[in-house]
């Protein structure tokens, strides 16, 4: 873990960034996710870009004729033409258009799985530490304050596609302007067959775009500026505007106020995006200052141009019609250059949040992965042992041990306790255990080999879980236990009839169809904290592992409802070894071995009995800490 990989977290590195790697990397991805999209993004481009230039040659030939030869079948041959291709452009452009939206609507959900997908590929080590959740945290708020990363590269394509297309179509229907010669009898304008002429003129057109462009960019950056104080405004608003809805801290916010006298005055305080912030300050004006100048050294462009081909015009090179046409070519040729341009700067502007969103990606997995299958035995003889294990979480002080030389062989089909007070290293052993984690001294044995030698995939699954903070989906209550869309009905209402989930089971609307909570389904029902805690111990009864593990699953509940779990789950378990982690030593006393932890080292190991009998032990003083509010009541 220490050699791990981290990011920054604040949306930019001190190393350059490489803007086009970045843009064509995130194209690349984007084509992996979703490769219709980026060909419904082609078509509609070109019928955007075509739809404009027929319709400027069209008209120009029309025109020309209307002012020369004025020949009727000439003129219905164009007014037919110009009707046809208006109609089947229309219609292809509508047709490419309302398939780029329905791409356009998954493309939210799409660009959240490359990190969703790294984030469940990562070791956990790696996952569960705080830089990497920072790293995440930055990543979607870049994507929720102003679309940078992986989404500013989409609109940046949804700009870029059309301008190109703009300036191929503009350069065509633009170059017989330059080659169309004025006449002698245009006296001085002549001047204008001039080759030096058409280079000044391409240059000044091609200036001003750079300019314009250059001054969107450099206001567009006073706007990439703002983007740290634009994630904690985002991180406040959504904070403050989802506890309003939240169920669970109504009563609260009721009998203190917290709205009222907390929440709205931090808020106004704390706003970055009202107007009149500092923040804001820094950001806004500047950015009005330099985008708007960029509009309107763009509007010199379209001068430039009118004088140009008017003079020619004037001068003889061309009709009234061909004004039209060279006009609106040139313009939108320029303008799709001055978008192009625009679309570098946004790439260059990007590039930092792009390489927050790669660097993370790019995270390697540090973990050594074996190839040793595990044995696969039907008498579940899976002998597990901790040997001079000691563990120290990453970025800990060298002194700061979890757990510290601990010695434990499970006895297979037995029942283990393992009890001590909060940090005293339980859920760290469990996580050991689980190989969530490795020693950072020692070894743990499945049937004498190093698990670490086993392939990761199937050490896990001689093992079932119930976590102290397990999570339920909001989907069906038969895939809540299987853990999958499809999956043996029959087993999965064995399993919760087993968990004493039963009655429930037969009393819901809809068996085991019936969603979990109302957050994707209306009809979905609310299941008590004991209901759950059934359900999850379903969900580990279905899995069918030959260890199980309850770590304080029951945390919430009071010492009879936890102790009738317990007692239910012992019978219940059959042959498998389980391992039960729980503050209250009355639930454990069924357990054949009892391991109590003190400080990261198993200071005590035995049954019941023999532990509470020792009176200078740990365990005995717990027992006598517990017991005397029970004996009290």
């Amino acid at each position: 873990m220490s050699n791990a990989t981290h990011t920054e977290t604040s949306g930019t590195s001190t190393a350059r960034p490489q803007p086009w790697r970045y843009e064509l990397r995130a194209l690349g991805l984007w084509w992996r996710l979703q490769p219709n999209w980026l060909l419904a993004t082609v078509l509609d481009a070109l019928c955007q870009a075509a739809a404009p230039y027929a319709t400027i040659w069209c008209s120009a030939q029309l025109i020309n004729e209307l002012a020369g030869r004025r020949d009727p079948a000439a003129l219905r041959s164009w007014v037919i033409l110009i009707l046809a291709t208006t109609i089947a452009l229309a219609l292809a452009g509508a047709v490419c258009h309302h398939w780029k939206q329905a791409e356009d609507e998954m493309l939210p959900v799409s660009g959240r799985l490359p990190v969703a997908d790294k984030l469940m590929d990562l070791d956990f080590p790696i996952a569960d530490d705080q830089r990497t959740y920072d790293t995440v945290s930055s990543i979607r708020q870049n994507n929720n304050f102003n679309g940078r990363g992986l989404s500013e590269s989409v609109q940046v394509l949804n700009e870029a596609l059309p301008a190109l297309f703009q300036i191929a179509g503009g350069v065509a229907l633009s170059v017989s302007l330059f080659t169309s010669p004025v006449p002698e009898s245009g006296g001085q304008l002549a001047l204008l067959n001039s080759p030096w002429c058409a280079v000044l003129m391409v240059v000044v057109l091609a200036g001003v775009v750079v300019l314009s462009s250059a001054c969107y960019a450099h206001g567009d950056g006073f706007w990439v500026g703002f983007a740290e104080d634009g994630r904690f405004g985002n991180r406040v608003f959504a904070f403050f505007g989802a506890s309003f809805a939240n169920d669970k801290r109504a009563m609260d916010c009721r009998m203190y106020g917290q709205f009222e006298h907390v929440a709205i005055p931090f808020w106004r305080a704390n706003n970055s995006f009202d107007a009149h912030s500092p923040a804001m300050r820094r950001v806004l004006w500047p950015l009005t200052l330099w985008q708007s100048l960029s509009v309107a050294v763009s509007t010199m462009l379209i001068g430039v141009v009118y004088a140009f081909v008017c003079l020619k015009a004037w001068g003889g090179a061309f009709g009234v019609g061909s004004v039209t046409q060279y006009v609106g070519a040139i313009t939108t040729a320029f303008t799709g250059l001055s978008t192009l341009l625009k679309s570098a700067g946004r790439v260059r502007n990007n590039a930092p949040f792009l390489k927050t969103v790669f660097d993370f990606l790019d995270t390697p997995n540090t973990m050594y992965q074996g190839s040793l299958t595990t044995e696969k035995r039907t008498d579940r003889q899976y002998d597990v042992e901790f040997r001079d294990v000691s563990f120290r979480y990453p970025n800990a002080a060298d002194d700061q041990w979890a757990l510290r030389h601990v010695n434990l062989r499970f006895r297979v089909g037995s029942r283990l306790a393992v009890v001590g007070e909060n940090g005293s290293g339980k859920t760290t052993f469990i996580k050991l255990l689980c190989r969530l984690y490795d020693p950072t001294e020692g070894r743990i044995l499945l049937n004498g080999i190093d698990i670490r030698k086993y392939r990761y995939d199937e050490y896990l699954r001689i093992f079932a879980v119930v976590f102290q903070d397990f999570q339920l989906l909001a989907l069906p209550l038969g895939q809540n236990v299987a853990c999958a869309a499809r999956y043996d009905r029959e087993l999965a209402a064995d399993c919760l009839d087993k968990a004493d989930f039963g009655d429930r089971l037969a009393s819901m609307p809809h068996g085991l169809d019936t969603s979990l909570y109302k957050d994707l389904d209306q009809s979905g029902v609310q299941v008590s904290g004991g209901e759950a805690q059934k359900i999850a111990i379903a969900r580990a009864l279905y899995r069918d592992a030959p260890f199980i593990v309850l770590d304080e699953p029951t945390a919430a509940l009071d010492p009879i409802a936890e102790a009738q779990i317990y007692a239910k789950f012992d019978e219940i378990a059959g042959n498998k070894t389980a391992v039960y982690i729980s503050h209250r030593l009355s639930s454990c006393k069924f357990c054949d071995d009892i391991a109590v932890f003190d400080h990261g080292n198993i200071v005590q190991y035995g049954t019941h009995d023999q532990l509470v009998s020792d009176q200078s032990g740990k365990y005995h003083q717990l027992w006598q800490a517990q017991a005397q509010y029970y004996a009290a009541n």
